[in-house]
C-alpha cells in the first residue's frame, strides 16, 4: 500500500555511536539517489520509504559530540564504524547532554580517550527536558542505543517515551518490551514499543537460529553448541564488564533455544561476546560450532566463522522498525507490536521461528 502523500517519520536517538552512525549514513545514501536499493529488505514499508525518515533530536554522554549536528557528531570518535557515505546531509538537529546514570561502564576510563568515552558529565537533562524536546520537535519514534548493560538509563528514557507519547524501539538487551510490567504500561498509554535487542541483517544470531532450525527441520540432534564473538568497537569494550553482559547472554542464549527441536542443558549452550580486539574495530567475528547426531545416531560437527561489519549490519533491520513504529502509530496501537519485535529482535516478547515471524511481519505491514 502506498501513501498517497509523502510523510515524514521524525527520529529522536539516544545514543549517537557506530549504530546510530550507520543508520544516519543510511538514510542519506539511499535519500540522495542511490539508485541500487540493495541491503534493505523493504524499500517501500507500508508507505514509507527510508528518505522519509528524518533525525529532529539526539542524546550522548560524549562532549566529543555534545553540540554537534547529528551528521557531524556520527564520525566523532570513538565512533570506528565504516565510512560508507560521503556526503551525509546537515540534520539541524544538535546533539544535547544525555542523563548518564549507568550508561558509562566503570572500567571504561581506564583506556584512551580514542577508544571511550570522554564523558560530559554537566548539563544532564531531567525527565521534563528530554520529554519537552520530543514534543517540541514533533518526534514520532525514540531510538535507544545506549551501551549493554545500562539498565537505569534504558528504564529513564523510556519513562520519557511513555510521558511524551512517543514510539520506543529498543535496540539493547534490557528487557522493557519483553518486560510484563512495561509492556503493560506501554499498552495502557497507548504506546508502540518494539524490542528487546536488535536482531543484525545477517550475525551471528540470525545465522545460529537458522542453521539451529535447519537441525531440527532435518532432523538431527543437536547435542552442543557455541557462539563466541570477538570485536573492537566501544560495544566490545564495553561489555568487558561481565556484570553487564547478564541480560545479553539470556537475550542471544533465547534466540537458539526458542527454536531448536528441544532445549539444551545449560552447559551444552554457550553464547556470548568472548573478547575486546581493539584492531577490529567495528568489525565482529563470530565463531559457531554444532555438533549434532544424524541418522542412525552417526556424529557430525559444523563450524563456521563470520565476518560482519557490525553497525551497518544492524542499521537495515534499524530502518525498517521505525518504520513499523510509526505504522503502529498511525494506526492508534500501543504496547508491543510483537509480529515486529519477533522478526526483528534477539528478545521479542513472543519467541517463533523466523519463518512464521516474517509472514506476521509481511501481514502486519500490509494490513489496512
Amino acid at each position: 500500500m502506498l501513501n498517497p502523500e509523502p510523510r515524514e517519520i521524525k527520529v529522536a536517538l539516544v545514543g549517537v555511536g557506530n549504530c546510530a552512525s550507520s543508520l544516519v549514513q543510511g538514510l542519506s545514501h539511499y535519500r540522495s539517489g542511490a539508485n541500487d536499493i540493495s541491503g534493505l529488505m523493504h524499500f517501500d514499508l507500508g508507505g514509507y520509504r527510508p528518505g522519509d525518515i528524518r533525525m529532529v533530536a539526539a542524546w550522548d554522554v560524549d562532549r566529543r559530540k555534545v553540540g554537534l549536528d547529528i551528521a557531524q557528531a556520527i564520525f566523532a570518535k570513538p565512533n570506528c564504524t565504516t565510512k560508507f557515505c560521503e556526503d551525509v546531509e546537515e540534520t539541524g538537529a544538535v546533539v544535547r547532554m544525555g542523563r548518564i546514570l549507568d550508561g558509562v561502564a566503570e572500567h571504561m576510563h581506564a583506556y584512551p580517550s580514542d577508544r571511550t568515552f570522554c564523558p560530559a558529565e554537566e548539563g544532564q537533562p531531567d525527565k521534563e527536558d528530554v520529554v519537552s524536546v520530543l514534543r517540541e520537535t514533533g518526534a514520532d519514534v525514540l531510538m535507544n542505543y545506549l551501551p549493554v548493560g545500562s539498565q537505569e538509563a534504558t528504564e529513564f528514557y523510556a519513562e520519557c517515551a511513555l510521558e511524551a507519547g512517543v514510539s520506543f524501539v529498543n535496540n539493547i538487551p534490557v528487557f522493557i518490551a519483553s518486560d510484563p510490567v512495561w509492556a503493560e504500561r506501554f499498552r495502557e498509554r497507548g504506546v508502540p514499543i518494539i524490542g528487546d535487542d536488535i536482531k543484525a541483517q545477517l550475525g551471528a544470531t540470525i545465522v545460529h537460529r537458522v542453521l539451529t532450525d535447519l537441525f531440527r527441520k532435518r532432523g538431527v540432534k543437536l547435542e552442543r553448541t557455541y557462539q563466541l564473538n570477538t570485536g573492537g568497537n566501544t560495544d566490545f569494550l564495553n561489555m568487558l564488564e561481565r556484570k553487564r553482559l547478564a541480560a545479553k547472554k539470556i537475550s542471544k542464549t533465547e534466540a537458539v533455544q526458542s527454536v531448536a527441536a528441544s532445549r539444551l542443558e545449560d552447559e551444552n549452550i554457550h553464547i556470548g561476546p568472548s573478547d575486546y580486539v581493539a584492531w577490529q574495530n567495528d568489525n565482529k567475528v563470530c565463531f559457531l560450532r554444532m555438533e549434532g547426531e544424524l541418522f542412525g545416531g552417526v556424529p557430525m560437527n559444523l563450524e563456521l566463522r563470520l565476518s560482519v561489519e557490525d553497525s551497518p549490519n544492524s542499521a537495515g533491520v534499524a530502518i525498517d522498525m521505525i518504520r513499523c513504529a510509526k505504522l503502529a502509530r498511525d494506526r492508534g496501537l500501543g504496547g508491543p507490536i510483537d509480529s515486529a519485535a519477533s522478526y526483528f529482535c534477539k528478545h521479542p516478547p513472543r519467541q517463533i521461528t523466523d519463518d512464521e515471524a516474517w509472514g506476521a511481519l509481511e501481514s502486519f505491514i500490509g494490513a489496512d
